[in-house]
């Protein structure tokens, strides 16, 4: 019975890869031949590589260019409105599939919950989203992310005590610092026992390229495994922390309600992937790029080392021009008229986060990393409206405390050849990064 279960389970999975990522991934590689923006984007490694290319391209063409399947957008300006107007909904996964591929997708589901489908807060509407958002406000506060900051400042000296003990000149930053330090916070939020962080590590690291269409089978069988597991999890996670609450956030998420409503299970599983996703995901990328600018960039380093001062806004810097999460997309609700065009109820629009973060309309000399730039937090980078990234806060206090202190502690710090990018789309970093730490400055007694 179970072997037979498998054979149908496995042959489900074939059926939901072919109808997600299979199908994308054909017609995008023929797109790619005709030189389609969108196709470009999902399959071609070169785009992939370097997105300023088709940022470019795009940006030549117009505020809103028309894709064989979306529109798309690197214009700042309207990124902004798009986020903020109620024309437009997010996108759930398969919502705007044909009705065949939209069927197969409905009916071969894990069951395991996903950071694009209900009731994510990434995938859903008011009234819920304002419901979900109210109750998760409540337990993120300002106030909470401030006092979270000194648990940020233990981590990263404890993290780099543990480099400097272990006697090595040459390490990789990435596993070494930039993803053990968020997922040691994010563990601190969803009351994850220091035993079970690596885990948490280890399903994050798996369950990364969920954003992305066109995935490879290999890919979607370790997305699949990844958001399975973890939901798991955390079902016995979250019945642990109800019959053994801490002082935890997702305690406090748990108990926390609205006119006596609470969460569910469900949602509670799916406000924590997301914080997870968000505040692991993007914090992690982030580190990891910031310091390959501010090696490349000594004089920028240097600003900073003489003047502290800057490192809040070097951050809005380092998230504008090395943009964790790449793009997102909007639906039409109805038929919309928007730069010139018009949008039928039902399309998408994809917003290229990353082009609009270098819009030279907004940005003076948009490519040149100034930790100085007086308009750095205009970036786009945390989404907008509605959508907005509950966890901004945080991750903002994490990258400035993670990186103020990494190159205090190793100010003559190097990268020792380029790095390795994420074989991702959506989520832009690097999943490794050698460096030179250099000698470790003296810590006064």
């Amino acid at each position: 019975m179970t072997h037979g279960g498998g054979l149908l389970d496995g042959a489900k999975a074939r059926l939901r890869w072919a109808a997600v990522h299979g199908l994308v991934r054909t017609v995008a590689k023929l797109g790619v031949r005709t030189g389609d923006p969108q196709a470009k984007l999902i399959a071609d490694p070169a785009t992939r590589a370097n997105p300023k290319i088709i940022h470019q391209e795009l940006r030549e063409r117009g505020p809103l260019v028309k894709g064989k399947v979306a529109f798309l957008t690197v214009d700042h300006a309207l990124i902004f409105d798009l986020l903020r107007s109620d024309d437009f909904r997010t996108v759930n996964q398969g919502s705007n599939m044909p009705a065949p591929m939209r069927l197969i997708e409905k009916r071969t589901r894990s069951g395991a919950l996903h950071p694009l489908a209900p009731p994510s807060l990434l995938a859903v509407e008011p009234p819920s989203h304002t419901r979900y958002r109210k109750l998760v406000s409540s337990v993120f506060t300002a106030r909470a992310v401030n006092k979270m900051r000194d648990g940020v400042q233990e981590v990263a000296d404890t993290l780099l005590d543990e480099l400097v003990a272990s006697g090595a000149s040459t390490v990789d930053i990435v596993p070494a610092y930039c993803a053990k330090l968020p997922v040691a916070v994010i563990s601190d939020v969803l009351g994850v026992p220091a035993s079970e962080q690596q885990r948490v590590l280890e399903f994050g690291e798996l369950a990364a390229p969920s954003l992305d269409l066109g995935l490879t089978w290999p890919q979607f069988e370790e997305v699949e495994k990844g958001l399975r597991g973890f939901d798991a999890w955390l079902s016995a996670h979250i019945a642990e922390l109800r019959k053994n609450p801490g002082d935890d956030l997702m305690s406090q998420l748990i108990d926390a309600s609205e006119d006596g409503v609470y969460l569910n299970d469900e949602e509670l599983r799916a406000t924590a992937g997301l914080v997870l996703a968000a505040g692991f995901e993007t914090t992690v990328n982030l580190l990891g790029s910031g310091i390959d600018l501010l090696v490349r960039n000594p004089d920028q380093l240097a600003r900073l080392q003489e003047d502290p001062s800057l490192w809040a806004n070097a951050i809005d810097e380092m998230l504008r021009l090395e943009t964790p999460v790449q793009m997102t997309a909007r639906v039409a609700r109805h038929q919309v008229e928007m730069a010139g065009r018009t949008i039928d109820k039902g399309k998408i629009v994809v917003c290229a986060l990353s082009g609009g973060n270098r819009d030279p309309k907004v940005f003076e000399d948009p490519d040149r990393f100034d930790v100085g730039r007086p308009n750095a937090n205009k970036h786009l980078s945390f989404s907008g409206g509605r959508h907005f990234c509950l966890g901004a806060a945080l991750a903002r206090a994490e990258s400035e405390v993670a990186l103020r202190t990494l190159f205090d502690r190793f100010p003559n710090l190097t990268t020792v050849g380029a790095g390795t990018r994420r074989n991702t789309r959506v989520l832009h970093g690097y999943s490794s990064l050698p460096v030179s730490l250099g000698e470790p400055a003296t810590v006064d007694a």
